[in-house]
């Protein structure tokens, strides 16, 4: 059978991690991670990754102090690799369907993320991967790699996609262990 590789795309407060979270229901076995974001009140002041087991890190916070800073905020490298690249790395162990919300530019700080995201993407494992739109040469490759079915989310056409793809999950011999 052949590797389903779906990638979310498209800008910022489309829904793609929560269209994520509802497909995470017709997944037989998953492992990998969400991030979500971390407000006081209206105002968003960073994210945190989760792993699909529970374990929980910050990824980004304003004033967070780091050398890694993208606008003002600080991206917490060793809870995204502590959490997120140990997860995944988890799912390939246990060859699972390997989930990542999301790859962007945070995400791409941490060198260990890079590496590991390119052996799930040439891995054999079905994978459901958001990626952030942006030029950046890494994130630009992983959009225009062979064998991938993008998706791009709009407020106008999520519910139609989460319908599309939840269509796709359930086909026979699609994201099932193997």
């Amino acid at each position: 059978m052949a590797t389903q590789r779906i990638v979310i795309t498209g800008r910022p407060g489309t829904g793609k991690t929560t269209l994520v979270k509802r497909l995470l229901a017709y997944l037989p076995r998953a492992d990998g991670f969400i991030t979500e974001e971390i407000r006081d009140g209206k105002m968003r002041i960073g994210f945190k990754i989760i792993a699909l087991n529970g374990e929980e890190g910050l990824l980004a916070r304003k004033g967070f102090p780091s050398s890694c800073r993208l606008g003002s905020y600080g991206v917490n490298i060793n809870d995204l690799e502590k959490v997120g690249v140990k997860a995944l790395k988890r799912a390939l162990a246990q060859k699972v369907t390997v989930v990542i919300d999301e790859i962007g530019k945070m995400e791409l700080f941490s060198r260990k993320f890079r590496e590991t995201v390119r052996i799930v993407l040439e891995s054999d494992q079905d994978t459901i991967a958001v990626v952030q739109m942006s030029p950046l040469p890494f994130l630009r490759d992983i959009l225009a790699k062979p064998g991938l079915c993008v998706y791009e989310v709009t407020r106008e056409n999520r519910e139609q996609l989460f319908s599309s793809i939840r269509e796709k999950l359930k086909q026979p011999g699609q994201f099932e262990n193997r």
